[in-house]
């Protein structure tokens, strides 16, 4: 019996694929979540599932740390993000922090559940142009890649915060930084990427320019 927990904020999609996957022979998904800290919650509490399917846009922590987090306590956990993204610097910190796969949302319910078989036999489930984004960086010239980003790894953070939503008091609690570094970081952000505002700086981000 494989166990999946979701992490996911929205009702309709976390029920939704709980209950696909509940009908499914050979699978249980008794626990859901709204927030990687419920998430943390119920791990703590006992209930610890093979994979867990977990967006990243999510509120509160973010689900990138959230994989951190959980593969740190326990690495056997297989966690398979799903997400509306498709940027390149979200798809690697997702794999770098831990993911063995990479969904997105538009993923039909019985290719999720193929996923998570393929996790079961050591593969690892991408959509298809998760995984051409993959081929396309592990192709690239290593100087290129260095110098894919002008930001440093703070300033990325911000970043992330902003394309997540969070306004200025939430990405400083986030990163325990104060309102006002916030507000410093982002001015040296608008100059680095030559821009005049948040929604251009998450412009970038989604077409994977920074």
């Amino acid at each position: 019996m494989i166990s999946v927990s979701i992490v996911e904020d929205d009702e309709q999609i976390r029920k939704g694929v709980q209950t696909f996957l509940s009908r499914q022979p050979g699978f249980s998904s008794e626990h859901v979540y709204g927030s990687i800290e419920e998430l943390l919650k119920g791990i703590n509490q006992g209930s610890i599932p093979n994979v867990i399917i977990m967006d990243l846009g999510l509120p509160g922590m973010s689900g990138i740390e959230g994989i951190k987090l959980v593969k740190e306590k326990n690495p056997d956990i297989d966690i398979i993000v799903f997400s509306v993204y498709n940027d390149p610097k979200r798809i690697f910190d997702s794999l770098c922090a831990g993911a063995t796969g990479y969904l997105l949302k538009n993923t039909p319910l019985e290719e999720i559940k193929e996923g998570i078989e393929l996790l079961a036999h050591g593969g690892s489930p991408m959509s298809p142009q998760i995984a051409r984004k993959v081929i396309e960086y592990f192709g690239q010239p290593e100087k290129k890649k260095e110098a894919a980003s002008p930001l440093s790894a703070k300033e990325k953070e911000i970043v992330v915060g902003l394309v997540d939503g969070l306004s200025y008091k939430l990405i400083a609690d986030r990163m325990d930084i104060s309102i006002e570094t916030v507000r410093f970081h982002i001015k040296n952000i608008y100059r680095k990427l030559h821009v005049h505002g948040k929604a251009e700086v998450i412009s970038k981000s989604l077409r994977g320019e920074i």
